[in-house]
């Protein structure tokens, strides 16, 4: 049976590596987005996601260990448990608005994913992210020099969001 869905792709031609700036709430829809930036340009790649892998990812941005595993610290755990570990995230494919993500593992084994559960992921085992070229071609966002104090606001303002920020009673999930 295999595990990857039609959008795996064992090798993209061109990936370029992507740092997590951190997740924030776009106005005046107040649904979560987590912002990506090429580690060597000026693209931004913002995903919105659902509230609850918001918290997940700001958790981890912020170093915070919970009493108990939640999801994503399981999913860790059961990969050192199977003595692999995560070789990278790829942000493989944008479709009809939908982003697409791989789990690349030890081996090459890969999994499908939606992108702000292998974010999460990824941060929680120090893994890296990649995009590739195309999507960032169709959804990244140039954000000129004379942006960087809008970049350092943000900065700031992850700085002091709480994962409860992104909490809410009907959330979507949709990574869309």
């Amino acid at each position: 049976m295999p595990v990857c869905a039609a959008f795996c792709t064992a090798s993209l031609a061109d990936v370029l590596p992507l740092e997590v700036v951190g997740v924030r709430v776009e106005m005046p829809s107040n649904q979560p987005i987590v912002l990506l930036r090429e580690t060597d340009g000026e693209r931004y790649l913002p995903i919105w996601i659902g509230a609850s892998e918001a918290s997940a990812i700001a958790f981890a941005q912020q170093g915070v260990t919970p009493p108990r595993p939640l999801t994503h610290d399981l999913m860790r755990d059961i990969v050192a448990a199977l003595e692999s570990s995560l070789v990278e995230v790829q942000i493989t494919d944008l479709s009809d608005g939908v982003f697409y993500a791989v789990l690349v593992f030890e081996g090459g084994v890969e999994v499908s994913a939606r992108p702000s559960d292998a974010i999460a992921l990824a941060l929680r085992t120090q893994s890296p992210v990649v995009g590739a070229e195309a999507v960032l071609d169709e959804a990244g966002l140039n954000l000129p020099s004379e942006d960087e104090d809008e970049v350092e606001k943000f900065r700031e303002f992850l700085d002091h969001v709480s994962p409860e920020d992104f909490e809410s009673e009907d959330e979507p999930d949709s990574d869309a």
